[in-house]
């Protein structure tokens, strides 16, 4: 299987769930050594290749950090397209239109493509985001295919609480947020139980 050092690998998202990372942390390291590879071979890093052939992450960017905080230095991955032969905007402008990226800050705002962060590990991080991971885990609504879907969850969370300052704070609003999930205000969205 081929591979790539996480190092040369750049995000096409502004943030990312820091106590999502935490947790795969604390996942692969409960790991023995055998099962770990396991773990890692079977969740290779989707890239799209861009200007120049520089491999951008457009799924997995969380295994990526995880894997790169206990040291492991390459992960497999998948190629889903080669747009190394475009311009950057043309590129760009394939990643969106695909919804290969996604320019938005923790705050909900538009960002140039120019400021996405280069490495993984440059990403912000977004409590809404890991509020929305943990609400899915909990039953608050199912895993789908729909690009950027968690994203979506992260905005409808936004729109209804504060940001979360410590843990408890956090654990108090993952119960509300399997609830509000559950409601008639989240149908409509990509995994919508109800």
């Amino acid at each position: 299987m081929n591979t790539l050092r996480i190092d040369q690998l750049h995000p096409t998202q502004m943030t990312h769930g820091e106590r999502q990372i935490r947790r795969k942390v604390a996942e692969y390291r409960a790991l023995n050594t055998h099962d770990l590879e396991m773990s890692i071979a079977a969740k290779p890093i989707a890239v799209v290749l861009g200007p120049g052939g520089e491999p951008y992450v457009i799924d997995h960017h969380h295994v990526a950090c995880a894997l790169a905080r206990i040291d492991v230095r390459e992960v497999p991955f998948v190629l889903v397209r080669d747009l190394s032969s475009s311009s950057r905007a043309a590129f760009w402008l394939t990643m969106e239109n695909n919804a290969w990226v996604y320019p938005y800050d923790a705050n909900g705002r538009r960002v140039a493509f120019k400021d996405m962060p280069v490495h993984m590990w440059d990403a912000v991080d977004d409590e809404f985001r890991s509020l929305a991971a943990f609400a899915r885990s909990a039953g608050g609504y199912e895993k789908t295919t729909v690009p950027l879907a968690d994203f979506r969850w992260a905005n409808f969370f936004r729109a209804h609480f504060p940001r979360p300052c410590d843990d408890a704070q956090f654990d108090a609003l993952l119960e509300r947020a399997v609830v509000l999930a559950r409601s008639d205000s989240a149908a409509g969205l990509p995994g919508f139980i109800g």
